[in-house]
């Protein structure tokens, strides 16, 4: 095993400087000689192409004479939106990748130390940041994660569905999915307002904007009460234990007497959980196992009823408010 290559950060910082300067888009739309290409990505030429060889180095782009560069079928993924996303330093991706230089503090402490290097917490730095927050959303939606899928396993079916509400839904993508694939249902969007402001033309898009309700506020905060089914996709992970029965207990508060909370992801049934360490360097979040989840559930007043998986093979834990529990607020 060579530690030195395991140990490399200089491929990972040259893949996030070409994806920042668009040198991909650049390459794609024929600017291919080096002194060019570094005027239109505002770069120092020679730097870049240094940059440029040792990515070639490892199989990103091509050079087909001295200083005239091209695209390979590596080089092509980072056309790509989620590319974008993920690794273009102005944005989320600049976040992901220089938070990584605190996580010393996090495993001392056990706690993030994101604020090290940023000033703020995350949450509180994409508050501060709104393009941030913005490509944080579209990183969460269909441009970084795909397609959503409306193939939810509910026990019984869904034929007593009626309302539902996506508990820190993002820009809505996965609730137009549901409302398009079943006409008979209603939604709620719940998520911060700059986020929730973003998801109209989603909805329009979709078909389904007379059928939704929109709900600018914190999840922590008491949830639009009454819905047949809650949802939380991409929510449980992203927090400690406390917040997460925190949320748990919110929908747990406000579902109907036989309501449902589905937890979409973050919960596992291997034996032990993903590492999850960038959640971890994030917001201090986790995967769990079933048996960890259990005792979230139970805290909030919730018990699991049902797991299952769907066509796709993601695993889903279906939750009722426990029989004669009293739910402290």
């Amino acid at each position: 095993m060579d530690l030195w290559a395991l140990s490399d950060l200089c491929t990972p910082w040259c893949i996030h400087v070409v994806v920042t300067l668009r040198i991909a888009e650049h390459l794609a739309a024929g600017v291919t000689r080096i002194d060019d290409l570094a005027t239109v990505a505002g770069a120092h030429a020679d730097s870049l192409a240094r940059v440029l060889r040792h990515l070639i180095g490892k199989g990103l782009f091509d050079e087909s004479s001295p200083g005239e560069f091209a695209l390979n079928d590596g080089a092509r993924a980072l056309l790509e939106p989620g590319a974008h996303l993920g690794f273009d330093l102005d944005g989320i991706g600049g976040r992901m990748a220089r938070a990584w230089s605190s996580l010393l503090t996090a495993v001392e402490t056990g706690a993030p130390a994101y604020d090290e290097v940023f000033g703020r917490p995350f949450w509180d730095d994409l508050a501060a940041h709104p393009r941030v927050a913005e490509s944080f959303d579209a990183l969460m939606g269909p441009a970084g994660h795909g397609p959503p899928s409306a193939d939810i396993p509910l026990a019984g079916g869904w034929d007593s569905i009626r309302t539902v509400v996506d508990v820190g839904g993002g820009t809505g993508s996965l609730l137009a999915e549901i409302l398009r694939t079943h006409p008979v249902v209603h939604g709620t969007l719940v998520d911060l307002p700059p986020t929730v402001e973003r998801s109209a033309a989603i909805f329009e898009a979709a078909g389904v904007a007379d059928r939704v309700t929109l709900a600018g506020q914190s999840f922590f905060d008491p949830l639009p009460s009454g819905g047949d089914l809650y949802l939380l996709n991409k929510i449980l992970a992203d927090w400690p234990d406390r917040e997460a029965i925190a949320v748990l207990k919110e929908c747990a508060i406000a579902a109907s007497p036989e309501g449902r909370v589905m937890v979409m992801t973050g919960v596992t049934d291997a034996e032990t959980a993903d590492p999850e360490l960038l959640m971890m360097v994030l917001v201090g979040g986790k995967d769990r196992t079933m048996a960890e989840f259990r005792e979230l559930a139970g805290a909030a007043g919730l018990h699991v009823r049902s797991t299952g998986r769907n066509s796709s093979g993601r695993f889903m834990v279906e939750c009722r408010v426990a029989p004669g529990r009293q739910i402290n607020l």
